[in-house]
């Protein structure tokens, strides 16, 4: 090994990911143009990995190319309404032919375990079967989708017994009415009911389309559920990237915390995301913008109602109201009902690329119910969104809090030179600084 050193390190700072995610479900998701690539051996390694650190995984495929395919073979016409597959007979029976072939190519991927492989003592089971129940879509505007269905339930009893059994579960994209007839799905469908019935930590679909760029071809990283509904009206998207993050919206909206979109193009992908600090994905989020937003001078009074307990028992230094007023711009707040229960505020030192997180404060009635890390985690997504790199903050009493989401003890010779300049000695309170 060239570098040990710099592996053990890179082990240990995956560690806190590694405890994260054991005993968590993640539903993983893939097209058909995955399979056709010739990665779905590659990607049975990493999954293993996932699996062998305690990660329930349902795998959900798609089959769109290889239905294509086999329409071709017998001349048969595709047909798609709004990006769905109007399904007749002909194309049902493709569309079983493709499912049973590519369930045929997951077992075997999943069955590797030569020496001196990544699947090298892997003994991996993985099950499959009638786990959807399904409905047909009907007409859509005015086009009869045929055997085009949609997903009423997920056998999830099941699911979650197999996935308790230490195997991974595999779902197609068919499923089955209570009279038996088959219907034809979209993966995207199956992989958020799915995600949803499981109660899933992560939906992460695996795509053929690149890393999604916005309008000025910036890479777009991390997004709102409110945020990806403003890109996907934009309409600039292309189709296939905008059909993913439509879904990834759905399952935000229905609970699931975390939707990641990654491309399959790049060797690694799935252990880039989840291992690594920037990940090489976008990432959809849940945040409700109507408790969680920017500060308007409005929110004054009750800014200075949560701060003044503190200020007057010494955690932070006094603000008086003129200088809220004059800095309002900078705040944001969590409210319930009109009531501010929480609140932060963000100051950009634009020449050092840094901003300094300041005034984070939960109401101690609500501070169990996660909402300071909310306000964290939104604080951060403004800073990068204004380009800032480093956030820092200054503390006297709860630096054990950020140092347990990834903050680190700095010097104050490492503020920005306006910064160090206003820094209290007399206070001497502890640095800390985050890399964005």
């Amino acid at each position: 090994m060239e570098n040990p050193t710099q592996f053990v390190s890179w082990f240990r700072s995956v560690a806190p990911y590694i405890h994260a995610f054991r005993g968590k479900t993640f539903v993983v998701a893939f097209p058909g143009e995955l399979v056709m690539s010739g990665v779905l051996p590659v990607l049975a390694h990493d999954l293993s990995l996932l699996h062998a650190l305690g990660i329930k995984i349902v795998v959900v495929h798609g089959s769109r190319p290889q239905v294509a395919e086999q329409l071709a073979l017998r001349n048969a016409q595709c047909r798609f309404h709004n990006g769905i597959r109007i399904t007749d007979p002909a194309a049902l029976e493709c569309a079983k032919e493709a499912a049973g072939e590519i369930r045929l190519d997951i077992e075997a991927a999943f069955s590797q375990g030569l020496p001196n492989t990544p699947m090298a003592h892997a003994t991996i089971r993985i099950i499959s079967g009638n786990f959807i129940t399904a409905s047909p879509l009907g007409v859509i505007d005015g086009v009869d989708l045929e055997l085009t269905g949609k997903t009423r339930r997920i056998a999830h009893e099941t699911i979650e017994s197999i996935l308790n059994a230490n195997a991974i579960v595999l779902l197609s994209p068919l499923g089955f009415s209570q009279t038996g007839e088959a219907f034809n799905l979209t993966m995207e469908d199956v992989a958020v009911s799915a995600a949803v019935a499981l109660h899933a930590e992560k939906l992460i679909f695996i795509t053929e389309t690149p890393l999604m760029t916005d309008a000025g071809g910036a890479d777009i990283r991390e997004l709102s559920s409110h945020q990806a509904d403003a890109i996907l009206s934009a309409n600039f998207l292309p189709p296939d990237s905008a059909f993913y993050l439509k879904f990834a919206i759905k399952a935000s909206n229905q609970g699931i915390p975390r939707i990641h979109l990654i491309p399959f193009a790049m060797d690694g992908s799935v252990l880039l995301e989840l291992f690594t600090h920037d990940g090489v994905g976008t990432m959809v989020t849940y945040e409700n913008l109507e408790s969680l937003r920017e500060a308007t001078i409005e929110d004054v009074g009750g800014i200075l109602k949560l701060i003044e307990p503190l200020e007057e028992a010494g955690v932070l230094v006094k603000r008086g109201r003129e200088l809220i007023e004059r800095e309002i711009e900078y705040f944001s707040v969590i409210e319930h009902d009109g009531i501010i229960f929480g609140c932060a505020a963000l100051y950009p030192f634009p020449a050092e690329k840094m901003a300094e997180m300041a005034c984070l404060i939960v109401k101690p009635e609500v501070q169990q119910q996660g909402d300071g890390e909310r306000i964290l985690k939104h604080m951060e997504n403004r800073a990068r969104a204004a380009g800032f790199t480093k956030l820092f903050i200054l503390t006297t009493q709860t630096a054990h809090w950020f140092l347990n989401r990834g903050f680190v003890y700095a010097s104050v010779d490492e503020l920005p030179k306006d910064r160090q300049r206003m820094y209290n000695w007399q206070r001497k309170s502890l640095v800390l600084t985050k890399k964005l």
